[in-house]
């Protein structure tokens, strides 16, 4: 009897495995070859599991991945009239998260318009992807700065266009990619900010909230390898701001983004941050992980991650508030 069972079962897997081969056969007789538009979109989605890949390696402790340097600032001076920081020596690795903070005024939204471009250095050097941005020629910085992306404070959409069509801004100015790809993009992208099916709409029909999402959106459309965030949960509520955050950390896993973002707010700095650097007195003051700089014995430091109020402000800081 069991030897009976077993030749049938035999029999049964040859007839499944006879029925497969004819199955697989004829959809390759059929099978219809995939339009450019498919093929490309294929290849972004094969990208964007590589970047998950990555990402997720960094999250395991991938040290090899976390060394390569990015961006550097080396003896950075800047400001207007006079400088607001001066001697400012910052590195920052691929897949890393590093927020600059401080209090009012301290100069941090300065120095990342100067990292960004759009305000030049009184002294030092800004280095991005190994080259010295400011001695580049203006088309090859814009070149440059291709690779990165940036979110701004008051999320700059184009008030006349879909959100759908600021999004696709910079791949209709800036590549030659079809339509139907185009769009195909955009829908991806924000399904991962977590504005699905909202492309139709205009900027004046979104919350504060979900238009700073689609300035991040458009941010990260041409996959730069660095983001820019200019107060990304600023004014929002805090559960609203909450869920920036679990953005901006989504991005990093998803798409293998580093993350450079200016912000003061406590409960974002502790929930994103892999480092922080804080700036006062004209330079930086302190840098480290979160942490280390919770727990710094320096009182202004101190003061700062746990509310601390100056008995004796600066000037420019009583300006400032």
């Amino acid at each position: 009897m069991t030897a009976l069972t077993a030749l049938e079962s035999h029999k049964l897997r040859q007839r499944e495995d006879r029925a497969q081969d004819r199955s697989d056969r004829h959809d390759r007789a059929h099978a219809r070859p995939p339009t450019e538009a498919e093929r490309q979109i294929a290849d972004e989605q094969h990208r964007v599991a590589e970047s998950r890949t990555a990402g997720e390696q960094r999250a395991a402790g991938d040290t090899d991945t976390a060394a390569e340097v990015l961006l550097e600032c080396k003896g950075l001076s800047i400001g207007y009239d006079k400088p607001i920081l001066q001697n400012v020596n910052l590195t920052i690795g691929r897949g890393e998260i590093v927020v600059l903070l401080g209090g009012s005024g301290c100069g941090k939204s300065t120095l990342l318009r100067t990292i960004i471009g759009l305000h030049p250095p009184l002294g030092g050097e800004v280095v991005v992807f190994g080259q010295s941005m400011y001695d580049l020629p203006l088309d090859e910085r814009n070149r440059l700065l291709r690779r990165t992306g940036t979110a701004f404070q008051q999320d700059a959409l184009f008030g006349s266009m879909t959100i759908e069509d600021n999004i696709a801004l910079p791949l209709r100015e800036l590549t030659k990619l079809p339509n139907p790809l185009i769009c195909e993009m955009v829908r991806m992208r924000l399904a991962l900010v977590g504005l699905p099916g909202m492309g139709h709409r205009m900027p004046g029909q979104l919350s504060g909230g979900q238009r700073k999402r689609a300035a991040l959106a458009r941010a990260s459309i041409l996959d730069p390898e660095i983001v820019f965030c200019d107060e990304p949960s600023a004014g929002l509520d805090p559960v609203v701001a909450a869920g920036i955050d679990e953005t901006l950390l989504r991005f990093r896993a998803a798409l293998g983004i580093t993350l450079i973002v200016v912000t003061h707010e406590l409960e974002s700095i502790r929930t994103i941050a892999d480092r922080a650097v804080m700036f006062a007195h004209g330079g930086i003051a302190a840098k480290g992980t979160i942490a280390e700089l919770e727990n710094s014995k320096d009182p202004e430091i101190y003061g700062f991650f746990h509310r601390v109020a100056d008995k004796h402000p600066s000037p420019a800081r009583a300006a400032a508030t």
